[in-house]
């Protein structure tokens, strides 16, 4: 007994070194990875805070708009214009280019029935696809790698960050909280894996060989990621340098289905020009650095990229000169398969408008189910817990 605890201590002491979760890492990121069923894979982007899609994507010739919001509005002479009605925010001249090429599918008033207006509640709801009044302990993607994995198969999601959402977090596999590669690889090295060999002791046993999985594990990753190094300069923050990291791994052949990076801070209570204009250039040039990366090494047309906030803001601005947590928003995709390019559905209509907010139009599971059904290939039902109709934008 007490050599198993020294044991114990001494695993745990060494694994410590190790980001939180990292030594999770299935055997699909050892050696001898298996492909992906259908080759394609799912980029989800998390604005987290409530952005506000009405100063995002701009009907900037709504009066009602313009009315409502004196100090936020940005009329036809400031923004991106798309066509005639609706333009984007003039800081994303990285999303209005990946638009022109046909690579941008913009839906509006994404929402879901009752909607919620707190951060956590309503984040938990997109996380786990559940009705609003309905607690479920496992995430939509989480769901997808227990109806994809077989014990032979192992494929995974991988998360930038130390810490795995929910939606990644399944009742059976989770994703894989990724930080850095090199971090993951330098800290493994400072495991010292004993010899192989078969111990009495179970205990032992799996902790001798959970230590080898660690440096298997990160030297999969390591070598594989020097495979292709990225020449593209993207932005020098930490979103720009994650979407770098993905890029990498997706254009070295890691092979996952689905990477998860999220950027923060859109609750723009007051002074939301600034702080919002800021906060889409950072997302807009990297998202356009990334798709030039991804087109130039021929993984675009196999890449689904996802971005979506947990609520849109109300239409009226406050007396701070920002605005209040709101109900339905847009939601972006970009690829170079869509099927459906450009402005998806009708904006919002601001004369008919829920308690001051956006109502929706579309559920975003039935986006979820789209993606589920017609890009992974899987079955949305079964994920989801029941059926909801697909869309027409893959």
């Amino acid at each position: 007994m007490l050599n198993q605890d020294i044991s114990r201590r001494r695993f745990l002491k060494q694994s410590a070194v190790v980001t939180a979760g990292s030594f999770l890492l299935p055997s699909f990121l050892k050696a001898n990875p298996l492909s992906l069923n259908n080759g394609k894979r799912l980029v989800v982007i998390q604005l987290s805070g409530g952005n506000d899609g009405l100063n995002t994507i701009i009907p900037y010739r709504n009066e009602i708009l313009e009315s409502v919001r004196p100090g936020l509005f940005l009329g036809r002479e400031k923004v991106l214009q798309l066509n005639d009605e609706i333009g984007v925010n003039p800081a994303m001249e990285g999303l209005n280019k990946i638009y022109d090429q046909g690579d941008v599918c913009i839906l509006n008033s994404v929402g879901y029935p009752n909607p919620n207006r707190s951060h956590f509640r309503s984040m938990d709801i997109w996380h786990t696809a559940s009705d609003s009044d309905e607690y479920v302990s496992s995430g939509w993607l989480g769901r997808y790698l227990d109806n994809e994995c077989t014990d032979e198969d192992n494929i995974t999601g991988i998360e930038m960050g130390n810490i795995l959402s929910m939606s990644m977090k399944g009742e059976k596999r989770k994703g894989v909280p990724l930080t850095n590669i090199n971090q993951f690889y330098n800290s493994s090295r400072m495991i010292n894996t004993p010899e192989a060999k078969d111990h009495a002791n179970e205990m032992v046993d799996f902790l001798y060989k959970s230590q080898a999985d660690i440096k298997s594990s990160a030297k999969y990753l390591y070598e594989k990621n020097k495979i292709y190094k990225s020449s593209k300069t993207y932005p020098n923050n930490s979103f720009g340098k994650e979407l770098k990291e993905v890029a990498e791994m997706i254009i070295s052949g890691v092979e996952a289905p689905i990477y998860y990076v999220s950027l923060s801070g859109f609750d723009t209570h007051n002074n939301q020009r600034g702080r919002q204009d800021r906060l889409l250039k950072i997302y807009s040039e990297a998202l356009s650095v990334f798709a030039d990366d991804l087109k130039q090494n021929d993984r675009w047309n196999d890449t689904l990229v996802m971005t979506f906030s947990e609520f849109g803001r109300r239409v009226k601005q406050n007396a701070s000169n920002g605005t209040d947590h709101g109900k339905a928003n847009n939601l972006l995709l970009m690829g170079g398969s869509l099927k459906k390019n450009g402005i998806y559905n009708e904006m919002p209509d601001l004369s008919n408008l829920d308690d001051g907010d956006v109502s929706h139009s579309i559920d975003f599971r039935n986006v979820y189910a789209t993606i589920i059904d017609r890009w992974l290939e899987s079955d949305s039902t079964s994920i989801l817990g029941r059926s909801f109709s697909n869309l027409q934008f893959i």
